[in-house]
This record gives structure tokens, C-alpha cells and sequence, in this order.
């Protein structure tokens, strides 16, 4: 091998040394002779398009000498792990599941919240049949895709579409799609729209039901929106842009905070454990021009989160609101036109039909007209609350990520960054996150922080002389905004220097760069670092002094605990995050066991009568406040944690304190009759399912692959632990299956070796189909906490013991 073989090629970039189409055939020409793997067939070295290198855990490295050769790789690579998968994702974009799957089935959650397969469909078809994603291709970047992405998409489609006509319909070997004729080749277009549809998940995807069931009322009288309409829309909010677990921990080291490194950095994002949400790990490599190692979600064409050899950079979902609703005056007599400014407008109809499956197996239309305002469509529910289209009032919805691809080239500038001045500089120019924290490192030892994303250009004096009834409620509470739709004063404001009208600029949005550590657990900008909080933005973007959440208070508390001694090293971050400490043990766990060893002859009240705890309180005495494999005590916890989560008036005997938003609020109301109920309840319940009290963890939170039944540690949201999971629980058999959780993890390093040390888990393991051997084995490391070796450089591929290479022609 040559002497400078184990450099990252990215840094042989760097010293001026080009590397062209000789240098891959060199290299390719090499790899089966030094790692002693077997080249599949499908070209000779010279003329391979793109060399696929698989490491442990079936993760690809992929080469190749441009950028649409680099797309044709990652295309064919991502297809033949999970075909089912994305071409489920890329009909639900292409508004054809009613089509195949019937009106009343389930659909694509992560990208809709739609209720059924026929409101998805009408949904993306609206969209579809607007041509926003074709004219947002079209446009030069930043606004449209740069080059270098065009060529990956262009170049993954045709990967895809190798695959699928290489394997033959019939031939998949996931039984979950084989023979299916929704299994399709795909265009760039289904590239682009499936990306859309993700960037505008928090806006128009969360609120599908309420665009596709908005019609005009002209005979329904005015129903007054108070602060109870308020309340159920917080509680939407809440429910809806953080179920089942959807989040993230991202902990960002500088050099003061590292021991033996420059920096150290965590992403654990949690995601949904099926769909679009899986996350898939490979390498992308055009020598000389891009050499970056991460994951993207199912279907996007990119490294999302990952490293290169200068930096690493995670994301945690974001505070700011990206939508706002606009309350329309409507024309005197025409329910379809609305005032503004004293001036008639005319609603824009669209009818949208869709193909629908009947149950004889034929094939209908349906046909829906919806409307069309200056600020968006109309909507009539949002959250699960009913926004009635009145006689005399309507409500609109603006997304900000409506005219969002740019999240593509803000990636691009991710992956090819030096510095985190880099990461920011691509914040900036881009605006294309959209509802998204960046945490990043880098080799000179900074530890960046921004919520530099895509944000409603709404100020709190407009939200304070703009808002409706509805909206002054609302928006000192959640920072959603609800404008009087009346007065064209009241549009979203600009500022110059964004690439967008309509969105504040990244100058006046929260970051903040140090030396010993960021971080972020999906709560506001406030507190990403204990020693210098962030105040000043805007209230669309988050709360100032207000609680933490308990995952929040724990990313805090470790890392501060750790400063204290020598820092953190990179194994020292992975032992942190697979400790599964719980922030609310930590609180209520001791004032638990005291409670339950005062209970007269060891019985708690429950809604069923005097339950028998006697060995629950033995083991929560000898509880380590853990949710691991073996710990003791710990799903009883659960269940009365989020038992406690109902209980009126608070839990807590000492209130919050922004002097202390740590250690506040705390001291669990033991002497309270409905904790003391809740607490029975929780064992009630365990006693129902045939589960001991005292029952090891691992025995009843596990996840089937196949015939592996396969324990899990971690635990809800409501527990505080920064692993988190969200399990199904069964009545009857305790939490089986898992609906989102920590999905793709890493932690990266940086020394003085030019390679970055890393660590990487595929939680759900990098393919969805059951006959790979990649179907379960990193779901398996990761329940016995054991982590996969990130090989960016070259020395480090060449060693992996199940090195095999992969050459597409």
C-alpha cells in the first residue's frame, strides 16, 4: 500500500495532490488483492462507475469520479436493501396508495399525518398538480439544487432503477413487496418530491387532514375561538411535533471539554423505526471533491448527519414554529372570496382526483376541490382542533418550507465543511434547514450550536398587533402565530439578506460557539450551555425561563458532572449515552421507595382497590435509576410515570426555578392521594399483564426479528433518558415493539491523527428486508450495547474483516 494510503482522501485534497479517474482505477484495481474480499461481477476496475466497499453491518463505502456516478452507487446500493421501503415511500409522494392500497388504509406517517391513504393522496396530489417541486428544481441554487446534487439525483434514481430491473419485480427477495405493482421505477421528480415532502413534515404534512377536509360552510355560523380553543391546540401542538419520541440528543465537546482529543461529538437522533424515518449509513466519495460518512433518512439522496475528516455535525428537532394560520374575512355572500384590506379576493379552487381501489378490485376517481388563499390553502382543523369555515371567517395556512429543496445544498455544504465556521456559512447562505438544531465540532476544538433554520418572518410586535382573538392566546404559549388575514400589513415581514421572502434572517436567529461544550434535547435555544444562555430571539423561535425537559436536565447534568473531572473521551460518550440513566429517577425515585414502604401492610390504593407492592418496594430501594437490560424496578417506573404524567395540579413539591433549571422543579408529592393512586394503578397494571414488580427490564421491552426476540434498553419520554425509546406496550406482555427511538447514533472524535475516530450504530439495523444479513445485526449490538467502528480512511476500510467490494458498471 502507499505510503499515504491511510490519509482521508479529502486531505489529500487539501495539500494539493488532485486525484482523477487513474487514482480510483489504481485504488479499485487493489482493494480485492489487499483485503483479500471478492469482487462481485458487473464491470472490470476501469470501467466501474462507482465501487461499492462493504464494511461491518453491511455499511458502503461508495467511490466513484463524479457526482452522478456517485447517485447511481448510493441509488442502487440503498435500493437493494430496501426496496419495499422506499418505493412505499415514493407512492405515498406520487399520491397512489388509495390506488393499490385502498381509500381507508394506513399511510406513510412520516411524511403526512394524514388519517388514511385518501387524504394522503389528495394531499400530495395538491401538491403535485401545483408543480412547486418542478419549478423549485429548475431554479439556480440556493433556491434550487445546486449541481453537484442534480448529479446525485439524477445518478440515484438511475441506481434505483438498475436494481430494480436487474432483480426483476418478481424476484425481490422482501416478501413485503415482491410482485407488487406499486413497486415502480422512479424519475428525479420522485426524488425531489419525496425531500419536499420531508422538508414541509412539520407544516403542510402535519396538517394534510385539515387542507384536504376544508370546504366552504356559508351557512354555519361564526364559532368564537377563546382561550379553551388555545389550550386544545397547545396540547396539539405538543402531541403532534413531539409523539411517540420524535427528537433528538446532539452534545457538541470543544477542546476544554475533551480529554485527549480536540473535540467530541454525540448525535443521537430519535426516529421512527419504520418508513421514511430509517435512517441508512454510507460513505459518498468523489476523490478530490467530497469525502463524507453518515446517514440519511430512507429515500433522500444525501448524508444528513455524519462527518468528514475536519468535522461532524448531528441535528435535534427545533422549538421555532415553521407555519403560521392566517384568519380570512370572508366576502359578504361569497364563502370563496375574502377581504383584505377592504378589497375582494377570489379563493383559487383546484380540483384534485385521484385514483381509488373500490373492494371488487376496480379501479375509481375521486375528485376533491380545495382552495387556494394569497398565504395558502384553506384549512379547517389543525392538531385535532376544529377551525370551522364559517359564513363569515376562515382560516389559512402558510408554510415557510413550501419553497424548501434547499436543505439539499445545505447538506452539500455540511459535508464538504472545514470548520464550524463552514457549518454556519452554510446555515446562512442557504436557509435550508427546516426544522432542525445543529450541534458540530471540528478539529480546532469549537463546539458549535445553531438554530440557524428555516423561520417565520413574524416578530412579537406583529404577532402582538397582528393576532386574532385565537392568536394572542396562542402565541405567548407556543409561538404560533394566528394573524389577521384582513390587512396586508399584517404578511409575514422579510429582512434583506434572506435567500427566502418571508423568513427572519440567520443574524437574527440564536447560536453560539465555545470551547467547552454545546448541546441541545429538543427544547429551546435557551440553555445550550448552562454558563451562557442564549436570550434575545424571537418568541416564534422558543421560550426563555421557562422548565427544561427531563431529557434536557439530564444532557445537562452529565455533562456538566463530567467537566468536573477530566472530560469527555469518545468511549466515555458511549458509555454516557448506553447508561440509560433516568433524569426522573434521579428525582422521584428515592421519594418513590419511601412512599411504597409506608403503604399500611405493603398495599397502595388503586382505581381497582389495595394493590399488594411489597415487591416493587424492595426493588426500587435497590434500583440504580437505570432503564438497562437488567435493572429492577424499571417498568414499574414507566408505568407510573406516565401515570403521574395525568395527575392534576403538578407533582412536584418544589416548584421551577430558572436560577436552578437543573435541579428544578423536584421533590415528588408523596403525600399526594392521586400519586399515591397513580403509583397502585402502575402495579395493577403490571399485576394484570402477569409481570413481577421486581421484573428485569429486558425480559418485557424487547423488539421480534424473525424468530430473534431481541431486549432493548432505554425508555420513554417521560422517563428522561437520553436513549430513548418509544415501545408498544401489550396489556399482556409488557413494551413489544418500538415505534421511534434513537435510530442512527455516532460519536466522532477528533486528534491528532488526520483520521477521525468514530462510532456508529444502525439502530434498526441497514436493511428493512428479512432475508438480509443486515436485517437485525446492528439492532442486535445495540441492545448488548455494543457499538460498530467508523472506517472513514482507507486503512481503516482495507481492515474490516467482511470487507467485500461491489464494482457497478
Amino acid at each position: 500500500m502507499r505510503p499515504h494510503a491511510q490519509e482521508p482522501i479529502r486531505r489529500r485534497r487539501r495539500t494539493g495532490r488532485a486525484l482523477g479517474t487513474a487514482l480510483i482505477a489504481a485504488l479499485l484495481a487493489v482493494l480485492p488483492g489487499a483485503s483479500g474480499a471478492v469482487a462481485d461481477t458487473g464491470g472490470t476496475a476501469d470501467a466501474a462507475r462507482a465501487t461499492l466497499r462493504y464494511t461491518e453491518g453491511g455499511v458502503p463505502h461508495i467511490v466513484a469520479r463524479n457526482f452522478t456516478d456517485l447517485g447511481y452507487g448510493y441509488g442502487y446500493a440503498v435500493a437493494k436493501d430496501n426496496i419495499c421501503v422506499l418505493a412505499d415511500n415514493f407512492l405515498s409522494v406520487g399520491a397512489e396508495r388509495s390506488r393499490y392500497h385502498g381509500p381507508d388504509g394506513e399511510p406513510n406517517t412520516t411524511v403526512t399525518s394524514a388519517s388514511d391513504n385518501l387524504t394522503s393522496d389528495l394531499h400530495f396530489q395538491r401538491i403535485n398538480d401545483s408543480g412547486v417541486v418542478e419549478r423549485l428544481a429548475a431554479q439556480p441554487a440556493p433556491k434550487g439544487p445546486r449541481q453537484e446534487m442534480r448529479d446525485i439525483v439524477a445518478g440515484y434514481a438511475e441506481g434505483y432503477n438498475r436494481y430494480l430491473a436487474e432483480t426483476g419485480r418478481d424476484h425481490l427477495t422482501d416478501p413485503a413487496c415482491r410482485g407488487a405493482a406499486w413497486v415502480k421505477p422512479i424519475t428525479t421528480t420522485d426524488v425531489y418530491r419525496l425531500f419536499y415532502g420531508l422538508m414541509n413534515w412539520t407544516g403542510q404534512g402535519t396538517l394534510a387532514d385539515g387542507i384536504v377536509g376544508a370546504k366552504p360552510a356559508p351557512g354555519a355560523a361564526p364559532a368564537p375561538a377563546d382561550a379553551r380553543t388555545a389550550d386544545r391546540l397547545k396540547a396539539g401542538l405538543d402531541r403532534t411535533l413531539r409523539a411517540d419520541g420524535k427528537g433528538s440528543n446532539g452534545i457538541a465537546i470543544g477542546s476544554d471539554g475533551a480529554d485527549g482529543s480536540h473535540s467530541v461529538l454525540l448525535g443521537n437522533p430519535h426516529f421512527p423505526w419504520r418508513g421514511v424515518g430509517l435512517f441508512w449509513q454510507v460513505q459518498l466519495t468523489v476523490p478530490g471533491k467530497l469525502d463524507v460518512s453518515g446517514a440519511g433518512l430512507l429515500g433522500t439522496p444525501f448524508v444528513q448527519k455524519g462527518h468528514n475528516d475536519r468535522i461532524a455535525w448531528t441535528h435535534s428537532l427545533a422549538t421555532p414554529r415553521t407555519f403560521g394560520l392566517y384568519e380570512v374575512h370572508l366576502a359578504p355572500g361569497d364563502p370563496t372570496s375574502y377581504l383584505v384590506d377592504g378589497v375582494k379576493e377570489k379563493m383559487t379552487p383546484r380540483t384534485v382526483r385521484v385514483k381509488v381501489k373500490q373492494p371488487d378490485g376496480s379501479v375509481t376517481e375521486v375528485a376533491r376541490t380545495l382552495y387556494e388563499t394569497r398565504y395558502g390553502p384553506m384549512i379547517n382543523r389543525a392538531m385535532g382542533v376544529d377551525l370551522p369555515w364559517t359564513a363569515g371567517t376562515g382560516h389559512a395556512l402558510r408554510d415557510a418550507n413550501a419553497t424548501n429543496l434547499r436543505g439539499l445544498n445545505t447538506w452539500f455544504g455540511f459535508a464538504t465543511a472545514d470548520s464550524t465556521a463552514d457549518i454556519k456559512e452554510s446555515l446562512d447562505s442557504t436557509q435550508g434547514a427546516p426544522w432542525i438544531n445543529t450541534m458540530a465540532t471540528d478539529r480546532a476544538g469549537n463546539a458549535f450550536y445553531a438554530d440557524i433554520q428555516v423561520v417565520p418572518h413574524v416578530t412579537d410586535e406583529q404577532a402582538k398587533r397582528c393576532g386574532t382573538a385565537l392568536g394572542k392566546e396562542l402565541f405567548p404559549r407556543t409561538g404560533l402565530p394566528v394573524l389577521d388575514g384582513s390587512k396586508s400589513s399584517c404578511a409575514w415581514g422579510s429582512d434583506p439578506d434572506s435567500v427566502e421572502p418571508g423568513l427572519f434572517s440567520p443574524k437574527r436567529l440564536p447560536s453560539l460557539t465555545r470551547k467547552d461544550y454545546v448541546l441541545n434535547s429538543n427544547d429551546s435555544p435557551w440553555l445550550a450551555n448552562l454558563h451562557a444562555p442564549l436570550t434575545g430571539y424571537p418568541r416564534i423561535v422558543g421560550d426563555v425561563g421557562t422548565p427544561r425537559s427531563l431529557r434536557t436536565r439530564e444532557s445537562l447534568a452529565t455533562v456538566e458532572e463530567t467537566l468536573k473531572g477530566k472530560g469527555f473521551t469518545k468511549e466515555s460518550m458511549q458509555r454516557m449515552l448506553f447508561t440509560d440513566r433516568s433524569r426522573m429517577a434521579v428525582l422521584a425515585a428515592a421519594d418513590t421507595a419511601g412512599m411504597c414502604a409506608a403503604f399500611p401492610n405493603g398495599k397502595a390504593p388503586s382505581g381497582n382497590g389495595p394493590v399488594d407492592v411489597r415487591q416493587a418496594c424492595r426493588a426500587l430501594a435497590d434500583w440504580d435509576h437505570t432503564f438497562s437490560l437488567k435493572s429492577r424496578g424499571s417498568l414499574l417506573f414507566e408505568r407510573f410515570a406516565l401515570k403521574l404524567d395525568k395527575v392534576p395540579g403538578g407533582i412536584w413539591n418544589v416548584p421551577f426555578d430558572p436560577a436552578d433549571p437543573v435541579g428544578t422543579p423536584k421533590s415528588l408529592k408523596t403525600a399526594s392521594p392521586d400519586v399515591q393512586r397513580a403509583f397502585g394503578d402502575a402495579a395493577g397494571e403490571l399485576h394484570a399483564a402477569g409481570i413481577p414488580l421486581d421484573a428485569e427490564l429486558g425480559d418485557y421491552q424487547y423488539i421480534l426479528r424473525g424468530k430473534d426476540r431481541i431486549p432493548l434498553h432505554g425508555a420513554r419520554e417521560a422517563l428522561g433518558v437520553l436513549n430513548l425509546i418509544t415501545p408498544v406496550w401489550d396489556p399482556k406482555g409488557g413494551n413489544v415493539g418500538v415505534r421511534t427511538g434513537s435510530s442512527y447514533i455516532q460519536v466522532v472524535s477528533f486528534t491528532d491523527d488526520p483520521c477521525p475516530n468514530a462510532s456508529t450504530l444502525v439502530t434498526t439495523s441497514q436493511s428493512a428486508d428479512p432475508t438480509s444479513p443486515h436485517h437485525a445485526d446492528q439492532t442486535k449490538l445495540y441492545s448488548s450495547g455494543k457499538w460498530l467502528p467508523g472506517r472513514f480512511c482507507e486503512k481503516d476500510i482495507l481492515a474490516s474483516p467482511d470487507l467485500k467490494v461491489v464494482e457497478l458498471s
